[in-house]
């Protein structure tokens, strides 16, 4: 880090990519999961519901807003508690429930230290 407080891009731009990436693997593995459960209408709007928050949180996320990334960090909630509450009630779905888990909690991770990097820091007082 600088002196003046500026945060260096690169890790900026590492943390968003991450965020990116572990969002795209954890819609992806939501997605596949309920198209191999579920009829296609359910599996559709369970994906749609899924999904579509998530395409209102993205332009944000890309630009590092903070705000965005405090989203981003409660939108991964809804799937914490579904994956836990499949991988405790359904054997199943266990493996697709756990990796939505793992998936989430490694997203909600980066959305973190997404969050932190782009705040920007005050100067300290002299």
């Amino acid at each position: 880090m600088s002196r003046d407080g500026a945060r260096p891009a690169g890790a900026l731009r590492a943390a968003r990519t991450l965020v990116l990436v572990l969002l795209a693997l954890m819609l992806g593995n939501f997605v596949l999961w309920h198209a191999l459960r579920f009829s296609a209408p359910t599996a559709l709007i369970a994906s749609t519901l899924a999904v579509a928050p998530w395409l209102f949180a993205l332009p944000g996320v890309w630009r590092a807003q903070p705000n965005a990334c405090l989203g981003a960090l409660l939108l991964t909630t809804p799937y914490l508690g579904y994956g836990l509450m499949e991988v405790i009630a359904n054997p199943g779905a266990r493996m697709f429930a756990a990796a939505t888990v793992f998936g989430a909690f490694a997203l909600a991770v980066a959305a973190v230290a997404l969050l932190r990097l782009s705040r920007r820091r005050a100067a300290a007082p002299t």
